[in-house]
């Protein structure tokens, strides 16, 4: 199964007077593109879909979104408003109609997607509180001999410096390693948030964490060859053995470099 991780595009709307506005909106629609002529069997989107959550932002980010081919899953970041995203996707009958956490689970793939919603109204960390301990742990152990993929916007581990506690409460975060630890079937789980490209080994998985679509705010990136390339990430998973993954930067819209792969950065 191929998988197509996309994150943090941050769309302001047309009328936005910012001048990224065009920028990251020209990020996206570059990528999905490049992600059509990849043909993955899903793509799933860790978050911070929009700068500030608002109606305008979102009926930009559904016309970007539109020309995807493959199915799209999305998980919602500390920059998105829950109830507009609802309303913007509603199409979608993955996500939740209604209650506090837009968190739920994919069947119809040969790998088990779960979605985990890390985010509460205006917190900028993450959380992963009782009733989602309780829900996921139910998840997972309805199936436990399915490989499974998971996908969160908050990793719940530090990136050296660079992310440190990104969790309001670490026993939360704590409590999630624990529940995946518990659950061997789990191969990976996909991140967003830190803009940073990251693997790991964590909880006894695989752990990746996608810089942002946006050029003008991803980190960690040599800008030499990528310069105003958008990057995103392609997995593939080999049944219940491994997730491999390569960071794929999009062509030069100038046609002088070409599409290319590249490895994740190992911290």
């Amino acid at each position: 199964m191929l998988i197509a991780q996309i994150s943090d595009t941050h769309i302001l709307a047309p009328a936005s007077d910012q001048p990224t506005a065009e920028l990251r909106a020209e990020c996206l629609r570059r990528a999905v593109a490049d992600i059509n002529g990849q043909k993955p069997d899903a793509v799933v989107f860790t978050g911070d879909t929009t700068q500030h959550g608002s109606p305008e932002e979102y009926a930009l980010l559904r016309e970007l979104l539109a020309p995807l081919a493959a199915p799209l899953y999305l998980v919602p970041g500390n920059r998105d408003d829950k109830d507009t995203l609802r309303v913007a996707f509603s199409d979608h009958p993955y996500l939740p109609g209604s209650g506090n956490f837009l968190h739920y689970a994919v069947e119809e793939h040969s790998v088990r997607l779960v979605a985990i919603d890390s985010t509460s109204p205006r917190e900028r960390k993450g959380r992963f509180c009782a009733r989602r301990q309780a829900w996921l742990d139910e998840v997972l152990s309805e199936q436990p001999e399915r490989p499974t993929l998971l996908f969160i916007h908050h990793p719940p581990f530090d990136v050296g410096d660079h992310y440190v506690g990104g969790y309001r409460r670490p026993e939360e975060a704590a409590a999630l390693a624990d529940i995946v630890g518990r659950h061997p079937q789990v191969i990976g789980l996909l991140c967003g948030h830190v803009h940073w490209p990251v693997e790991i080994r964590w909880a006894g998985t695989e752990a990746r964490i996608m810089p942002s679509i946006a050029v003008d705010v991803r980190k960690g990136i040599d800008e030499t060859e990528a310069k105003g390339r958008p990057i995103y990430f392609l997995h593939r998973l080999l049944g219940a053995i491994a997730i491999v993954s390569d960071t794929r930067m999009v062509s030069d819209p100038t046609g002088k470099i070409g599409d290319s792969d590249l490895k994740c950065q190992a911290r």
